[in-house]
């Protein structure tokens, strides 16, 4: 409602150019507030009503913009402001929105940027995309360790407007390697006459430069950082990876999961689906729905073979849904903690014995209780039915509770087996949790159902 609202305002400034008004406004509120606000204007509206403030409120305000949305702006600026306000921007947002320029605009904007600006964009955007290298920023603050508390207090003054955050401060030798950290109330509270080497802390959690930037981020939500230092092979330092940045990964990834689990493939960004053109949806969506309604007739090969069976036993039809959403729901339900742990890292390959040895004794718990519900079903919904004198509606029940019984055992143990093996072949666990998994147990359920009711009943 706040959009909706605060847009014919903006357009009014705009119109009558009152920019004090606008000044107010963007003084009063948060920088991503009024970049929420200013999202629904057109691209060349809210670069007429940003230009007008300072670069640093104005370099605030854009960092929040959607990144689609900052690439439309971009396209309206000259080179000189474009490469101002690539200068203000922090370092990480700075890259990721230069990544997304097309290779003539790169090449265009680089010789406009001063030298360590121009030689940090090229570094960063170096890192393979999904890495800890790709999302960290290089303004962090760093000493050695034979300066003395004092003077690194000193230092951390004269940086601290350039830095993203500088509650931590790394310490590093003559190579630049990483060696430990002080914190901000670490150098408070020690001796200003103290060296460095005296206060600091040498157990450092880091992550390496090509590391996956989920296992990065997790590190950061795991143990309550505010930064994780980045490090390269030679254990030198090259950035940091900051908790907002973190934060972002994880929503990332778990949009990634969730979608994956779903059969959508594309590139799983959160916060764009009014943006995606319906065809790019289709596209998205298609490929695993009609590749597992091709896989989906053998189901239907299944129930033709017994075709017979069903004839003769038209209630056996009545309880085939009944038996198949168990078989689904309870191999779902195996599948999402096994993916979540993986996702975790509290699971490996190594733990598939393990693994299917709990999920077998939650299943035979499940299917009793399952079993004799199912039981209680087919007498309750059933009763009055007729059958010809070699059968009763006992027996009939009791065939379907066995069969629904060993389904959600066969399901859960495939529903835990699939994601595991999927991870020891490096593919994605998320994409077979739900999808492939559904496909499976419908075909190993339909043959459980008929081959049980077969046996049992002699038919």
């Amino acid at each position: 409602m706040k959009n909706l609202i605060f847009v014919p305002e903006l357009k009014e400034i705009i119109t009558n150019q009152n920019w004090t008004e606008f000044f107010e406004l963007a003084e009063d509120m948060h920088p991503a507030e009024l970049a929420e606000v200013l999202s629904p204007l057109e691209p060349q509206e809210i670069w007429e009503l940003i230009d007008k403030l300072s670069i640093e409120k104005k370099s605030e305000i854009f960092s929040h913009l959607d990144s689609s949305l900052q690439v439309e702006v971009t396209e309206l600026i000259g080179r000189l402001k474009l490469a101002e306000l690539l200068t203000e921007m922090p370092s990480d947002d700075r890259v990721d929105l230069f990544k997304k320029f097309p290779v003539e605009m790169q090449e265009n904007i680089l010789p406009a940027l001063a030298r360590v600006e121009r030689e940090d964009i090229r570094r960063l955007a170096s890192y393979p995309e999904g890495s800890a290298g790709s999302v960290m920023t290089s303004e962090y603050v760093s000493v050695p360790d034979t300066i003395s508390v004092e003077e690194a207090i000193r230092r951390l003054r004269l940086e601290a407007t350039k830095k993203e955050t500088i509650y931590y401060t790394y310490v590093i030798d003559n190579s630049r390697k990483l060696i430990g950290f002080v914190s901000l109330s670490d150098l408070i509270l020690a001796n200003p006459s103290a060296f460095i080497r005296d206060v600091m802390h040498e157990e450092v959690l880091f992550a390496q430069v090509d590391e996956d930037q989920e296992k990065a981020a997790r590190k950061i939500q795991k143990y309550d950082l505010i930064a994780l230092p980045v490090v390269d092979a030679d254990n030198i330092l090259v950035g940091i990876i900051t908790h907002d940045d973190a934060l972002d990964i994880i929503t990332q990834e778990q949009t990634e999961d969730f979608e994956k689990i779903m059969a959508i493939t594309g590139s799983h960004e959160a916060g764009v689906y009014l943006k995606t053109p319906a065809l790019i949806h289709f596209k998205n969506r298609a490929i695993w729905i009609v590749s597992l309604a091709a896989l989906g007739l053998v189901s239907g090969a299944i129930i033709h073979s017994f075709e017979s069976t069903l004839t003769n036993f038209m209630i056996l039809a009545l309880y085939m849904p009944m038996v198949a959403d168990t078989g689904g729901n309870t191999g779902s339900q195996s599948a999402t903690v096994v993916v979540r742990a993986l996702a975790l890292g509290e699971l490996t390959f190594r733990d598939l014995f393990k693994v299917l040895w709990k999920e077998l004794r939650i299943s035979v718990m499940l299917a009793g209780v399952l079993g004799v519900l199912s039981w209680m079903k087919v007498m309750l919904l059933s009763h009055g039915t007729e059958f010809s004198s070699n059968f009763s509606l006992e027996k009939i029940g009791f065939a379907i509770a066995v069969a629904l019984s060993l389904q959600v055992i066969t399901a859960t143990l495939i529903g835990a087996f699939l994601p595991l093996v999927a991870s020891k072949f490096k593919l994605d666990p998320a994409v077979v949790a739900s999808p492939a998994l559904t496909t499976v147990v419908d075909i190993t359920g339909l043959l459980i159902y008929f081959s049980i009711a077969k046996m049992l009943l002699g038919i």
